[in-house]
């Protein structure tokens, strides 16, 4: 379990604004939240140093780049033993279609999303990628119309009340 910290109501408010906007300038953030420009800086040093803030994320249209149908594969592995899982998830993060990679409970062991041209080569991955694998036992395939961002992500109202987060 990861030590406990501690925020208070600054700190969440300084996480929300971050996460509508990360390029926000410490100025910008600090007239936001009630703060001097110099505590905001500090505090906002303080949420990385202990590992709230775990850094910045760059966010590319996948369509802009020639990739413009999306999917979701669900992958089952067996035996899913560790010595089969580490080269499987290794294969899979190295894959440049793939956006992210869960591993799951329940009937499918692992989500994978994909970005790629068209049907053609999402064919393609799917048989070439993971059903060519001796590991892979079965992919589902699920098409993403539209996605939406949600958040911002903050403490549950419980936790945030008592200004512990762990």
């Amino acid at each position: 379990m990861t030590d406990s910290v501690a925020l208070d109501p600054v700190d969440l408010e300084i996480l929300r604004v971050l996460q509508n906007d990360a390029r926000t300038t410490n100025r910008d953030l600090a007239a936001a939240v009630g703060i001097a420009p110099s505590t905001c800086l500090d505090r906002v040093g303080r949420l990385r140093r202990c590992g709230v803030i775990l850094g910045h994320e760059l966010r590319l249209d996948p369509a802009r780049l020639g990739r413009s149908l999306e999917a979701l594969l669900l992958v089952q592995v067996r035996p899913h033993r560790r010595e089969l899982i580490g080269p499987f998830v290794e294969r899979i993060r190295g894959l440049p279609e793939s956006r992210a990679l869960f591993h799951l409970t329940g009937p499918d062991d692992y989500l994978v999303h994909v970005a790629v041209s068209g049907t053609g080569d999402l064919q393609r991955l799917v048989l070439d990628e993971f059903t060519s694998r001796r590991e892979v036992a079965r992919v589902e395939t699920r098409l993403i119309f539209q996605q939406w961002a949600c958040g911002p992500l903050l403490p549950p109202p419980d936790r945030a009340a008592s200004g512990r987060v762990e």
